[in-house]
């Protein structure tokens, strides 16, 4: 569902060139969870912005769905972004204004979905949020706001999800009861799960462990 092929990405900075990604290859299929892990700098939030087609490669191809980012226009890749991946953050990236409902409702008023609103409480009822539909962000603990990030992060049934540090921002009981939850709704749906992660617990839950040093793979691990 996503393919890496040797991937090199460069960054100009204070007159110089940073490599971030030197020649990762890597491929995530439909259902399997990849845990993106090592040190600050290593590579795993710029893997997840090229995943997501938010970048893209200095050198090397990256498929997602079998489509090459390099070689669509703009209209295109908003297109790609809107139907095919799934975004969830450490930070939750709610939108204060808008209820519980509202902003898992928002990606399919976005893409025109007919019975927007009946999703979107379908897919609150499925992170076990039922009775807080109504509810301000600001309402929620932050592990209430996560379930609401996953809900709207997969209420579209993207074919893949990318999960940028979803426990960073929580307790350890807290958080494990969140992963939990990632990974059944997303293998439920058979959809490509890509997590960078700096907690070993965290990527304990993923199916294969990716570990990535100075751009470089340096070590998987399938479970």
């Amino acid at each position: 569902m996503v393919t890496f092929r040797n991937v090199v990405k460069d960054y100009a900075a204070d007159g110089q060139t940073l490599r971030a990604l030197d020649g990762i290859s890597l491929e995530v299929a439909c259902g399997q969870f990849v845990a993106l892990v090592g040190r600050s700098g290593c590579g795993k939030s710029t893997l997840l912005n090229l995943a997501g087609a938010m970048d893209f490669p200095t050198n090397g191809e990256v498929l997602v769905d079998g489509i090459s980012t390099n070689s669509r226009d703009d209209g295109a890749l908003t297109k790609l972004r809107r139907e095919k991946v799934g975004f969830v953050f450490q930070s939750f990236q709610l939108i204060n204004t808008l209820s519980v409902a509202e902003n898992v409702e928002l990606p399919l008023l976005i893409a025109g979905t007919p019975n927007a609103r009946a999703v979107a409480l379908e897919r609150i009822s499925s992170v076990e949020l039922n009775g807080f539909e109504n509810r301000m962000p600001h309402q929620l603990s932050g592990g209430q706001m996560q379930r609401v990030a996953i809900a709207r992060a997969l209420v579209a049934k993207p074919k893949i999800l990318l999960a940028d540090e979803p426990t960073g921002n929580l307790d350890t009981i807290t958080g494990a009861v969140v992963l939990d939850l990632l990974k059944r709704l997303a293998r439920e749906q058979n959809t490509a799960t890509l997590m960078a992660t700096h907690s070993a617990e965290a990527a304990a839950v993923a199916d294969t462990i990716v570990e990535l040093r100075d751009g470089r793979i340096a070590g998987v691990r399938h479970k």
